[in-house]
């Protein structure tokens, strides 16, 4: 009688589902570790979200000029003097914001990545140690996402330069230019969607760059072009993380936007107003703690797929395991990898 013979062995598949659960496992078993990064550092993130529409309105004027009016100003003769007026105090308070976020960004990312990382291998995870990496990866990611911001800006300008080159050799060969015509409106939305694809694009080539700058302790330039080879074979699975956060953000942000249209301060005298804020920010706490945490998972499976985590699983193995603090009776998590 002829022996069975076993079936080949199925090679590793990953996709958005499978990061989620890891990362909701890993979180699970270190759920006060997590609770108390998440109170640290993405709960100013997701109050600010919250409050931020109210905020900004109370800074803006009543007026502000339309986008004809500075399309226009673009191309009027250099002896014709247009006074715009510039709302001063909401552009402070936007890029005092945007500072605010960039720094809690990066040290949310830092401590977060940190603790999924370990996790992941079952080693146990300290607060202590979260922090110090949040702090020695902070010029890292700083760098990075500068890098990042600089390229998409370039691009953005090389955008408008084309724009404003092609409207000019409009304006030379004779032809009026109707800003607010429906066919310089198509125009503009064109031109837009084109830079939306390049970004996303990028966004989906880029999705480990901060990772890596905590993990690999690279940084700027150097993540961008690690993180587009890790993420080759799986491109589909990073657009539709971008994709699941990306609408799972926007909900949240239009409830915030089409909840409450009035921004005077006595709306925080409002209970409705306060609980609206409240659950608006638990749930985006929510959203930004699985993003973090299922792009570190991802990470870790991308390796896999190219042949760079073999060797360190059997490393991290090879030892005696070590339980979990405050996890008593866990187990711990061996992720097999099987190349077809």
């Amino acid at each position: 009688m002829a022996t069975p013979q076993p079936l080949p062995p199925q090679p590793f598949q990953i996709d958005l589902w499978t990061n989620l659960c890891e990362s909701k496992r890993i979180t699970k078993a270190h759920s006060r570790h997590f609770l108390a990064l998440s109170v640290l550092f993405l709960l100013p993130l997701a109050f600010s979200f919250s409050v931020y529409p109210y905020i900004y309105q109370l800074f803006s004027e009543s007026s502000a000029p339309t986008v004809e009016t500075h399309l226009s100003f673009l191309f009027l003769p250099y002896n014709q003097e247009t006074p715009i007026p510039l709302p001063t105090k909401p552009i402070i308070f936007s890029v005092i914001y945007a500072l605010f976020l960039l720094i809690f960004t990066s040290l949310a990312t830092g401590s977060i990545t940190y603790s999924v990382f370990h996790g992941f291998y079952g080693r146990p995870v300290k607060l202590i140690s979260a922090l110090k990496s949040a702090l020695t990866s902070f010029p890292r990611l700083l760098s990075t996402y500068i890098v990042s911001e600089l390229i998409v800006s370039g691009l953005f300008l090389l955008l408008a330069l084309i724009l404003i080159a092609m409207l000019k050799t409009i304006d030379f060969l004779g032809f009026q230019i109707h800003y607010s015509s429906p066919k310089f409106t198509s125009l503009l939305l064109f031109l837009l969607v084109i830079f939306l694809c390049f970004v996303i694009y990028l966004q989906v080539n880029w999705i480990f760059a901060p990772v890596i700058a905590v993990i690999e302790s690279s940084w700027g330039l150097k993540s961008l072009k690690r993180s587009k080879y890790l993420v080759k074979g799986t491109r589909w699975v990073s657009l539709s993380m971008l994709l699941f956060y990306g609408f799972l953000s926007g909900i949240l942000g239009w409830l915030i936007s089409a909840r409450w249209d009035d921004s005077s301060a006595d709306q925080w005298k409002n209970w409705l107003f306060v609980l609206h804020i409240v659950w608006t920010s638990t749930c985006y706490l929510l959203i930004l703690l699985s993003n973090f945490a299922a792009t570190t998972v991802f990470y870790m499976y991308s390796k896999a797929i190219h042949g760079e985590l073999a060797w360190e699983i059997a490393q991290e193995f090879a030892t005696e395991y070590v339980s979990l603090p405050f996890d008593d009776g866990k187990v711990p998590h061996v992720v097999s990898v099987v190349y077809g």
